[in-house]
C-alpha cells in the first residue's frame, strides 16, 4: 500500500531540492547549453535537477519507474504501476536567459492517474502542491480559480511547439483567441500557466504538450477547481491524465465557451 502523503512529501522536497540546486549555480549553468532539437535547449541545470528529483524518487522508492522530460526516448511508454513524470525545469530558454519564470513539475501516478504533484517555481519562491481529492495549495494556502464573466473578460495562456515544420494549428489558435479573449500571453512555461490557472492569475491555458508538461500541474489544476479537456480525442493507449494534445485547462465559468471557440 503506497501512502500518498509521503509520496507527496518526497515530490515536494525533491522539486524544492531541485530548485535550490539550480538557483545557486544559476551563472554557471546559463553558460553551459545544447541543442536538443532544431529549437529547442537544454541545460546543464537540467540535467542536474533531473539528477536530484531521480536520486530522490529511487532513494524513497527504488522500485518505482520515472518517466523524465530529458529521459524519454518514444512517446510509447507503459504507464502501468506506480510511475513518476518529471520534468527537471519547464522553461529552459527562459532559464538561460536568466528570466525567473521557469518551473520544476513532480507528479506521481498509479497506473495512469495521477494522485500527487508538486510544481515548484524557485526563483519566485512558490510551491504548488496537489493531492487526489486533497485540494489544491500555494505555499500552504487553498487556492481557486478566477471566475470571469465571459471569454471577452478573460486573459488565456499559450504556447507554441518546438517544431515548426506546421505552425497553421498554434497560429489558428492565437487568432482565435485573439478576437474572443480580453487578451493573452506567452511566457514559455507551462507549468506554471497551468497552475496559475488553478490560482486565478489566468483563467484559462491551451496548447499542445507533452506528460510531463501536464502530470502535475494538471492535478493542481482540477484540484483546485479548474476544467479541464482535450480537443483532440485520446489516445486510447495514453491515461488522459497524462495527455496533453490540445488541451485546455480553465476558470469554470468560461469552459464551456472557450472549447466551443477554440474548436
Amino acid at each position: 500500500m503506497i501512502d500518498i502523503d509521503s509520496v507527496k512529501a518526497v515530490a515536494q522536497k525533491a522539486a524544492i531540492d531541485a530548485g535550490h540546486a539550480v538557483v545557486r549555480h544559476w551563472n554557471s549553468y546559463q553558460q553551459d547549453v545544447r541543442d536538443k532539437g532544431k529549437t529547442d535547449v537544454v541545460s546543464a541545470a537540467d540535467l542536474e535537477a533531473d539528477r536530484v528529483i531521480s536520486a530522490a524518487i529511487r532513494t524513497a522508492f527504488p522500485d518505482h519507474r520515472i518517466l523524465s522530460e530529458e529521459g524519454a526516448q518514444t512517446h510509447s511508454f507503459d504507464y502501468s504501476g506506480p510511475l513518476w513524470i518529471i520534468d527537471p525545469i519547464d522553461g529552459t530558454a527562459n532559464y538561460v536567459r536568466g528570466h525567473p519564470y521557469f518551473g520544476i513539475s513532480v507528479a506521481f501516478a498509479l497506473d495512469g492517474v495521477v494522485v500527487a504533484g508538486c510544481v515548484h517555481a524557485p526563483a519566485l519562491a512558490e510551491t504548488f502542491v496537489a493531492t487526489k481529492h486533497g485540494g489544491a495549495t500555494l505555499n500552504g494556502t487553498i487556492i481557486s480559480p478566477s471566475s470571469p464573466n465571459g471569454l471577452i473578460r478573460s486573459v488565456v495562456s499559450t504556447g507554441f511547439p518546438h517544431d515548426k515544420s506546421d505552425i497553421e494549428k498554434p497560429l489558428r489558435r492565437v487568432r482565435a483567441l485573439l478576437e474572443s479573449c480580453q487578451d493573452i500571453r506567452r511566457s514559455a512555461s507551462p507549468v506554471l500557466d497551468i497552475a496559475y490557472v488553478a490560482m486565478g492569475r489566468l483563467d484559462a491555458h491551451t496548447e499542445t504538450l507533452f506528460a510531463w508538461d501536464v502530470a502535475a500541474a494538471g492535478l493542481i489544476a482540477t484540484e483546485a477547481g479548474a476544467q479541464r479537456g482535450n480537443l483532440e480525442a485520446v489516445p486510447i493507449n495514453v491515461p488522459v491524465d497524462l495527455f496533453g494534445g490540445e488541451v485546455v485547462f480553465s476558470a469554470p465559468s468560461i469552459f464551456q465557451e472557450l472549447m466551443a471557440q477554440l474548436a
